[in-house]
């Protein structure tokens, strides 16, 4: 079973996601997007790409957007109501929440909801918050990154963290190494001279390469149908 973005070249470079990847999509903030379009996907039937399956929404900054998913869910003749009902979304305001929710809830939540699919958006924002101290965020998200590599691998299940742009700082750095470092999937959106790139920077077994991606000015249909 393999979930992939459905994007025209795209998936000749990266073909798609399997059950046990832990997964990074940094770059502009298009990895967004790409959050919603997989938490549509996974939907589908096998037949069709997904993994007929409920997703679980991890949300960090804020960023689930309802408009969205229920957009991308008309484009692929789905009932949005129906899409948002098997997307489970557990915001997080602070990163001590954010790490409970990891640390001590993920795993029931994945069996009591036979997830296949966690996606966690925009993972480091709360750990980048200066009312955490560094040393503290630091050594907790150095665990969260071990754990999530971990958990995917063990509960046989697909774990996407997106880390969209974040003001540039020692501590930005640190937590984007640290967090594709424990990753086994890499992959970025980047500009380019002609507009976006799509770049596969990390993957056990697949080349790496780069390829042409929609640019940020198309309209959200226009986004999907490339």
């Amino acid at each position: 079973m393999r979930l992939s973005f459905n994007i025209e070249n795209v998936d000749d470079v990266f073909p798609g996601f399997i059950l046990g990847d832990f997964a990074v999509l940094h770059g502009s903030s298009a990895v967004l997007f790409l959050s919603s379009l997989l938490a549509v996907k996974a939907q589908l039937p096998y037949q069709l790409g997904g993994l007929e399956t409920n997703v679980l929404f991890v949300d960090g900054g804020n960023t689930f957007r309802l408009y969205d998913v229920s957009t991308i869910a008309q484009l692929h003749e789905l009932d949005p109501r129906k899409v948002l009902e098997k997307i489970f979304v557990s915001r997080a305001f602070t990163a001590y929440q954010l790490t409970s929710i990891v640390f001590d809830r993920l795993q029931d939540t994945v069996k009591k909801y036979d997830s296949k699919l966690i996606i966690l958006s925009d993972i480091a924002r709360l750990y980048l918050d200066k009312d955490v101290p560094k040393r503290e965020a630091k050594d907790v998200f150095s665990q969260l990154a071990s754990f999530l590599s971990k958990f995917a691998k063990e509960n046989r299940v697909i774990v996407v963290a997106t880390y969209p742009p974040h003001s540039l700082s020692k501590r930005t750095m640190f937590f984007k190494e640290m967090i594709c470092g424990r990753a086994n999937v890499v992959a970025s959106v980047k500009p380019s001279q002609y507009g976006q790139q799509f770049v596969l920077e990390k993957h056990p077994f697949f080349a790496l390469g780069k390829t042409d991606f929609p640019s940020e000015n198309l309209t959200l249909m226009d986004f999907v149908e490339a």
